[in-house]
């Protein structure tokens, strides 16, 4: 995966066999992308990298990521249970997205038509990171990681392949994840184990 910001718009991820070819969803909608990074940086977000995709932040909390699908880009959202979506224009990533968390877009000019409205939906996330507001926790069979519901938000086909797994696997990653002392080593591994997470295996086999 990229570790620079820039490889992102111009080659993509690094997540697949499509990198930095013409195929590659994010050079597909480059246009579109650079866009909704306008946007972030106009509202003061500082811009990372993390899971490939460009991140945002604000007073230490993830606030959004830019990601890129053959279909469609988007804008994600972390702790989407907060958002008021006054304009219905989130809806969930996946069967396992318990909030609207995503806006999705199919042409450029959705941005630019949008941009009032995601300027003002990242006021809004910035404001609840600054409060230190964070989403009541909801009750989980199994206490998984913050960072971990991080990465499945984020990653669609991280968390159907989570969800998937056998509860013992499911709860070898949480073992596994929880043991991490620090937030930093949590995402390392969380980066390191997507591979076997996909493949449906738990953090132990081989």
């Amino acid at each position: 995966m990229i570790t620079d910001i820039e490889d992102f718009f111009s080659k993509g991820c690094g997540r697949c066999e499509r990198f930095d070819t013409p195929a590659c969803s994010a050079n597909k909608w480059h246009a579109g992308l650079s866009a909704l990074r306008d946007l972030c940086r106009s509202a003061g977000l500082v811009e990372t990298v993390k899971w490939g995709h460009p991140c945002y932040m604000h007073a230490g909390r993830n606030i959004a990521l830019i990601g890129a699908l053959q279909g469609d880009f988007r804008l994600n959202f972390f702790n989407a249970a907060l958002m008021k979506d006054p304009e219905g224009l989130m809806e969930r990533q996946g069967p396992n997205t318990q909030h609207p968390d995503s806006i999705r877009f199919t042409a450029t000019g959705q941005v630019h038509e949008r941009a009032a409205a995601i300027s003002a939906y990242l006021r809004e996330a910035m404001g609840y990171a600054e409060a230190g507001i964070r989403p009541p926790k909801e009750t989980r069979a199994l206490d998984l990681p913050d960072e971990l519901v991080d990465a499945m938000d984020a990653d669609p086909e991280l968390a159907e392949a989570f969800h998937a797994l056998t509860p013992g696997r499911q709860r070898s990653y949480a073992i596994h994840l929880s043991s991490a002392k620090t937030s930093a080593t949590r995402v390392a591994r969380i980066e390191k184990a997507r591979p076997q997470i996909l493949a449906g295996k738990g953090a132990n086999e081989r």
